[in-house]
């Protein structure tokens, strides 16, 4: 599958240039449009007609700051025109790394508003995953906190910005040093609102505008960017809103990274604006923060991976908190193991909800309604008629109905290909414009499917997915060696954790801190750094010659034993 240099036209005119995306066939548009998915609106129109709706309700919580729609609004049109001041115009690529905060969220609606595409970078990335987004988004803007958890973010991403190849400022959430940009600044109102909106409203994103990007989660080193349109994003958050029950009185907290797309927007913090509801932010899913959180705010509905909701249980354990509020608990990220779900919904109260999806767009999810049976025992079924599923064996001939295989999808929010990434999707996708999960399922009668495994090569640590490819590069980089591999393992706290297996070549092996050093030092996030080592003298192969990682894994559970 090629890249093209368009996107889909809609009714209104055509969408911005748009290098190096991949457009929906013109045919499977028009069915969305038909269908009622593809609204046809970009997303910047939300917090004026949000704030129309509902005024001076509270719609974001962030400590001690409560904003109201009408407030949000103001600062959502304040920012979006600031940046135009700035010299960035429609279409312009920022990458965004800011903790949960009101801040993040205006300036997420801000960009909807001008067009501006921001890429959605976690707080845990470094130099080595912020220089590779800056390069391949093509960035004009770096947005950073001045410091996060003892982290100098600002004196980093000055350093990357000016190694950047084009030009790139730096707009910083705090104290911002000389020759960077004041987000406080830019998101105070001032005067001359309505002519902003009016100037705003005059050069809106086409609805078939990238709004967003995405990181993938992918198995082949450096993150992919997934592009989100304003129709097919837009359609993500309401339909994953209306299937979650969401209305004015839902109130989210977002405890995860709200650069995550499942806190974004589905149905998540852009979904309970959506309803008219309140979103609660906290800095970190810390299980007494979080809790305490819910219980002052009277929090319905969070979403967590199953390894925060383990330490969210135990530390609910003896009813320290009021959590009476607690509505739906989202559990994703990971296979939920039942008895898990079971003692969340006991200890933590409310329904519990699976819910897998990816970045790249397929959700699916349990139902609050669904019965026991469904909501333990599976992790739900699209949440769009027209999402469709195809599970196939390894020649790509669909398998039985309950039998495994890997799963591909498409449908009005699975967009057909990644960014610049033309020889990459020749693989991820089938020419016919199925996108290949990597993921082993089964389906059931109704739709409804059971993951049973993975076909991609990825660590699930706590949620966050780490390619094992991209540790094994950076092992044979930094370390010196060729004969490795990085495997899962069990973790009680993260569910999987990173395990760097190696064969040194006659040298004498390095330590786990020295590796660990040695990948820090290069400006590795800290959740891919190995934290385990094992070292052995010949690495078990396949008999065509590649490692074999299940022959690693077993080997290393027996020692485990």
């Amino acid at each position: 599958m090629t890249a093209v240099t368009r996107g889909v036209a809609g009714p209104s005119g055509g969408p911005a240039p748009q290098p190096d995306t991949v457009p929906w066939p013109a045919d499977y548009a028009a069915r969305y449009r038909a269908a009622g998915h593809w609204a046809d609106q970009p997303l910047g129109h939300w917090p004026r007609r949000w704030a129309e709706a509902h005024g001076d309700r509270t719609a974001l919580v962030d400590g001690a700051t409560r904003l109201t729609y009408r407030e949000l609004a103001d600062r959502v049109d304040a920012l979006a025109g600031a940046l135009r001041e700035q010299g960035l115009c429609r279409g312009d690529r920022i990458v965004v790394q800011l903790p949960n905060s009101w801040e993040f969220v205006a300036l997420v609606l801000a960009c909807f508003r001008s067009g501006i595409v921001p890429v959605l970078a976690l707080t845990a990335h470094r130099a080595h995953e912020l220089a590779h987004l800056l390069r391949h988004a093509e960035a004009r803007l770096l947005v950073v906190p001045d410091r996060w958890r003892d982290f100098d973010h600002q004196a980093l991403a000055a350093r990357i910005a000016a190694e950047a190849p084009g030009e790139c400022r730096v707009l910083v959430k705090g104290e911002a040093d000389p020759g960077h940009l004041d987000l406080a600044r830019l998101l105070a109102p001032g005067p001359g609102t309505r002519e902003r909106a009016a100037a705003l409203d005059a050069d809106r994103p086409h609805p078939d505008d990238v709004a967003l990007f995405l990181l993938s989660g992918g198995t082949t080193g450096l993150p992919k960017l997934i592009a989100r349109t304003h129709n097919d994003y837009g359609y993500n958050v309401r339909r994953s809103a209306e299937v979650s029950g969401f209305d004015h009185s839902t109130v989210f907290l977002a405890a995860l990274p709200a650069g995550h797309n499942a806190v974004l927007g589905c149905p998540g913090i852009l979904g309970t604006l959506h309803s008219g509801g309140t979103v609660v932010l906290v800095p970190s899913p810390q299980a007494a923060t979080a809790l305490t959180a819910v219980a002052a705010e009277g929090v319905t509905d969070v979403a967590v991976v199953p390894a925060v909701a383990q330490q969210w249980v135990a530390e609910a354990a003896g009813g320290r908190y009021d959590l009476g509020t607690l509505r739906l608990v989202t559990l994703g990220g990971s296979v939920v193991d039942p008895a898990l779900a079971r003692r969340v919904r006991d200890e933590l109260g409310g329904q519990v909800q699976q819910l897998y999806g990816m970045a790249e767009g397929l959700l699916c999810c349990t139902r609050p309604d669904d019965p026991d049976a469904l909501v333990f025992g599976t992790q739900g079924r699209p949440v769009s008629p027209d999402d469709e599923l195809l599970v196939v064996d390894e020649h790509d001939r669909p398998v039985p109905l309950g039998s495994t295989g890997e799963l591909l999808t498409r449908g009005p929010y699975t967009p057909r290909g990644y960014y610049r990434a033309a020889e990459h999707n020749a693989r991820a996708f089938t020419p016919d414009g199925w996108f290949r999960t990597g993921d082993l399922v089964r389906l059931h009668p109704g739709g409804y499917l059971t993951v049973e495994g993975r076909r991609k090569e990825l660590i699930n640590r706590g949620g966050e997915k780490v390619s094992a490819e991209e540790v094994e590069n950076l092992a044979r980089l930094l370390v010196g060696v060729d004969r490795v591999a990085a495997v899962p393992l069990p973790d009680d706290r993260f569910g999987e954790r990173v395990c760097l297996v190696l064969a040194p070549a006659g040298a004498a092996a390095p330590s786990l801190d020295d590796v660990r050093e040695r990948f820090a030092r290069h400006g590795v996030a800290h959740y891919k750094l190995p934290e385990q080592l094992e070292v052995l003298t010949e690495l078990p192969l396949t008999p065509v010659g590649k490692v074999d990682k299940k022959a690693i894994r077993e080997r290393l559970a027996t020692e485990e034993k």
